[in-house]
């Protein structure tokens, strides 16, 4: 698995979706815990930062990593996020170092790499699923996204994590692998 291109095509689709959020959607619900799409967005945002700046090797800012302030021009903030983190993840070296994640611990840059994919993945299902838009995940980044996550802890509810939800039967790559990060794959706005 090549990890850069899986991350830069996750964050491509989870743009995608943000290209639709119109300010008037900011505050609508999603279905990543009790947060409004503003905060899902400063989320997203704040944690594009946060990881360029470890793999960056500068020090934890935990305002950065911890901010949900939902952004005055949502494209612009997520684009501007977007060049930063994919800046720092194609430093040559970076597969070669360990890196500190805000709350998590430290990691080699793969595992890091392999957090910030999935993580990105979802959440441009979840700003999808809060807009109202398609959020079918693509089956080749869910089939690897589903690889890596199967990986982590699986004690919930935990603080990157809801409790893991059962899917039906006949459910996509995408919705089980939503289903196994705590969302519910029939999740609408109304809910």
């Amino acid at each position: 698995m090549d990890l850069r291109d899986l991350d830069r095509r996750a964050l491509a689709a989870a743009g995608a979706a943000v290209n639709r959020v119109k300010r008037a959607d900011l505050a609508r619900p999603t279905p990543c815990g009790d947060w409004t799409l503003g905060q899902l967005l400063g989320h997203m945002i704040g944690h594009n930062r946060g990881f360029a700046a470890a793999a960056a090797g500068r020090p934890t800012v935990p305002a950065v990593w911890d901010d949900l302030t939902p952004p005055a021009d949502p494209r612009k903030a997520y684009a501007d996020s977007v060049t930063l983190v994919t800046k720092a993840f194609s430093d040559r070296t970076l597969l070669d170092r360990k890196i500190e994640v805000y709350g998590y611990g430290t990691f080699t840059a793969p595992t890091v790499l392999g957090m910030h994919f999935v993580d990105f993945l979802v959440h441009g299902w979840d700003v999808a699923k809060a807009i109202g838009a398609d959020a079918a995940l693509d089956p080749e980044l869910s089939a690897a996204a589903m690889k890596i996550a199967l990986r982590w802890p699986t004690d919930r509810p935990s603080k990157a994590f809801g409790v893991m939800v059962e899917p039906p039967a006949d459910s996509s790559t995408g919705d089980r692998l939503v289903a196994y990060l705590g969302r519910s794959p029939g999740w609408s706005p109304g809910h």
